[in-house]
């Protein structure tokens, strides 16, 4: 009987913090006060020949947008030795079924460094003010991609060039 009361206590308390996660998740990237690239920041996806674009956001055909690719930046712990670190988190917030993915993402970043290391494949310097994103592999509608850096103060990143994928 004392078992059984343990375990109903534990399985509410996993589901009482898996609750919290996601409301805390769901205010923080609603907030419209936090380290969010604005919109002047981004830059459109380039129109290629043969492509279509609406009157108010230029798309290559019908699926994909600039305006899909969403850049968050926040502050987080330091490192043990006190460099401040920030995650990115780069969404697709696509939500067109069967199309959107968008790959070759490159992010103007400027003299971009980092103390923490970085795994390439996620996030790399190309060179002065170009950084690639996930390898140049398309990012799937609903997609995350995140990493964590350090330095004495935050990048400004924007999207600067992006490619639908089909």
């Amino acid at each position: 009987m004392k078992g059984d009361s343990t375990r109903l206590f534990a399985a509410a308390t996993a589901a009482i913090s898996a609750v919290a996660l996601l409301l805390l998740l769901a205010f923080v990237f609603n907030l419209p006060r936090i380290n969010l690239v604005s919109q002047h920041h981004r830059r459109l996806l380039q129109v290629h020949e043969g492509s279509t674009s609406s009157s108010s956001t230029e798309r290559i055909g019908d699926a994909c947008s600039i305006d899909d690719i969403v850049v968050h930046q926040g502050a987080t712990g330091p490192l043990p030795s006190g460099i401040p670190t920030y995650t990115v988190s780069v969404l697709n917030l696509c939500s067109v079924s069967g199309g959107c993915a968008v790959g070759h993402i490159h992010l103007s970043c400027g003299a971009f460094s980092s103390a923490r290391l970085i795994n390439p494949r996620v996030f790399r310097r190309l060179r002065i003010n170009d950084c690639l994103l996930n390898d140049g592999r398309p990012m799937a509608p609903g997609s995350v991609v995140s990493f964590q850096y350090a330095n004495s103060f935050s990048y400004p990143l924007a999207i600067s060039n992006a490619s639908c994928v089909r």
